[in-house]
C-alpha cells in the first residue's frame, strides 16, 4: 500500500480476501440500516458511537479498549483496516479515533460506499465472522487534537483557523443536529466564536 490513508475502490476489490486487511463499515445510527441492505464483501459493521466513543464518559476511548475491539475482530497491529460508510463523515472520523488511538495501518475508501455502489461492485448481505487474535494496547498519538483550554487560548488569534465542519443548521444554531434526525446531538445550540 502508498502512504496514502486512501484507498481506491480498485484497491479494495483486489484485496477482499486478504487476511491482512479488515474491512468495516461504519454506521451512522445503532440499527446499521445501510448495512443490513447489502455492504461490501467481508465488511464488519461498527456503530460508530459503540465502537469509538468511551462508554461511560464523554470522551474518545482509551488505546487499550480500542485494542481489545479490533482483537475481537480478527484484527491485529499489523492488519490493515479499511474503513468507509454511507455518509463519509463516520468513516473519515473513524480514521482519525483509530490513528488517534495508535493503530498503525489505517485506511478510507475514496468515494465510500456510494462510488462502490455506483461501480456496480459486489454486495452482500453475509455478516463475516473473525476469530478473534491477541492485540496488545498501541501507543497512541493524541497530537492530532486539541482540547477546551488550547481551544480558548487560541480564540481571536490571527494565526489560528477554527473550522467547523457541521451542516449549516447547526452552525447557525438552529439544531444542535442536523436533520433530517431528532435534534439532539450537542450540548448546545451555537458554536464557538470566531469559527467558520
Amino acid at each position: 500500500m502508498s502512504d496514502s490513508p486512501l484507498v481506491t475502490t480498485d484497491w479494495l476489490a483486489g484485496h477482499l480476501h486478504d487476511p491482512k486487511v479488515r474491512v468495516i463499515e461504519v454506521a451512522e445510527e445503532p440499527a446499521a440500516a445501510d448495512y443490513k441492505k447489502g455492504h461490501i464483501p467481508g465488511a464488519l459493521s461498527w456503530f460508530w458511537k459503540e465502537a469509538l466513543w468511551h462508554p461511560t464518559d464523554r470522551e474518545f476511548p482509551a488505546p487499550e479498549m480500542t485494542a481489545d475491539r479490533l482483537g475481537r475482530a480478527g484484527a491485529g497491529p499489523d492488519t490493515a483496516l479499511v474503513l468507509y460508510s454511507p455518509r463519509v463523515q463516520f468513516g473519515a472520523y473513524a480514521l482519525w479515533v483509530l490513528q488517534m488511538c495508535g493503530h498503525p495501518d489505517v485506511r478510507l475508501l475514496d468515494g465510500a460506499r456510494k462510488k462502490w455502489i455506483a461501480e456496480g461492485r459486489p454486495l452482500t448481505k453475509e455478516v463475516p465472522s473473525f476469530p478473534p487474535v491477541n492485540y496488545p494496547p498501541q501507543r497512541g498519538d493524541p497530537s492530532s487534537r486539541i482540547g477546551r483550554e488550547g481551544v480558548r487560548a487560541g480564540l481571536g488569534d490571527a494565526r489560528r483557523l477554527l473550522l467547523d465542519v457541521r451542516a449549516g443548521d447547526e452552525y447557525r444554531g438552529e439544531r444542535v443536529r442536523s436533520a433530517p434526525g431528532p435534534d439532539h446531538g450537542a450540548e448546545r445550540a451555537g458554536r464557538i466564536p470566531g469559527a467558520v
